[in-house]
């Protein structure tokens, strides 16, 4: 039998996970760039420290895909996907606590309007951000409004020895669009969240940035978010992207958006090699215009 058969025998007979193999995955991804691949459904916290454990059991690579908004999937990865769809407790959102003890698939959507109905403070940082709260968590999703790191109090990791880890959240734990207690492997599954008290302005202060981002980002259209990160406030990417007039460029329908220079569109059939060859001329572009060594804010998977 190979690994996967092996994976296939200990793991298929769980209600709370699915195996499915060499199936579509570009409905996985924000992006929706072509891909296929195997990928594992899982449905439980136990459920994944079966399917960890299994993983390092057989040696056998793997990732996390979250809601895809911040990853660009190869078009045949060489590892296998795990999808987390854990369930949540909505009625966590009904009243204001001191703090929020939420699943990792929380949508970040859901806390956003449990912001802006009650006013808690310090939640804005993560308004407009397609993603669940575990995603979001792991590389410190943020908004010029700030950092989600900032109202993390502590995360729940499975280890990828299929073991349970509390980390409490410190001054070092998260930097700019990145977390610096998850290991290679890990997968988080919860979060306690808390905030900065209630102010009635948190609201409208909210609701002035949705109408921001949706009046300049191409939000209806197939993106990753923003796909470069920005090197300081003078050198913003879509900044400098922009002035060097390379909004419409374009790779196999994949292209600059003329709405927000630090996104791509994907007009067509694009896959993970057109993103590379599109991101890789404008890091390139950039070196050169600018002298500056800009990074990719998305994940390549």
């Amino acid at each position: 039998m190979t690994l996967i058969q092996n994976l296939e025998a200990k793991l298929k007979d769980h209600e709370d996970i699915e195996l499915k193999f060499k199936v579509d995955l570009t409905r996985y991804s924000t992006m929706k760039l072509k891909a296929e691949g195997d990928l594992i459904l899982i449905k439980s916290v136990k459920a994944l420290t079966l399917v960890l454990a299994a993983l390092h059991q057989f040696k056998l690579k793997y990732k996390l895909l979250g809601w895809g908004a911040n990853q660009i999937i190869p078009e045949r990865p060489d590892f296998i996907f795990l999808k987390l769809e854990l369930p949540w407790d909505q009625s966590l959102l009904n009243s204001v606590q001191n703090e929020y003890n939420f699943s990792a698939t929380t949508p970040l959507n859901q806390l956003t309007s449990h912001a802006i109905k009650f006013g808690l403070k310090g939640w804005e940082t993560f308004t407009g951000i397609p993603a669940s709260l575990g995603g979001a968590i792991f590389m410190n999703a943020g908004t010029n409004l700030g950092e989600i790191g900032s109202v993390v109090k502590e995360v729940t990791l499975i280890t990828s020895e299929g073991k349970e880890k509390i980390v409490p959240i410190g001054p070092k734990s998260f930097s700019y669009r990145e977390n610096h207690f998850v290991g290679p492997g890990d997968v988080i599954v919860s979060a306690k969240l808390i905030h900065q008290g209630l102010d009635s302005s948190i609201s409208d202060k909210i609701k002035d940035y949705l109408k921001l981002r949706t009046d300049t980002q191409p939000l209806a259209e197939k993106t990753c978010g923003c796909v470069f990160k920005n090197v300081s406030p003078s050198h913003r990417a879509g900044q400098m992207i922009d002035l060097m007039k390379l909004k419409g460029l374009e790779v196999n329908g994949l292209k600059i958006s003329h709405k927000h220079a630090n996104f791509m569109e994907n007009r067509g059939e694009a896959t993970a090699s057109d993103f590379r060859q599109l991101s890789q001329f404008i890091l390139d572009e950039l070196k050169l215009s600018t002298g500056i060594e800009f990074e990719l804010e998305v994940k390549i998977d």
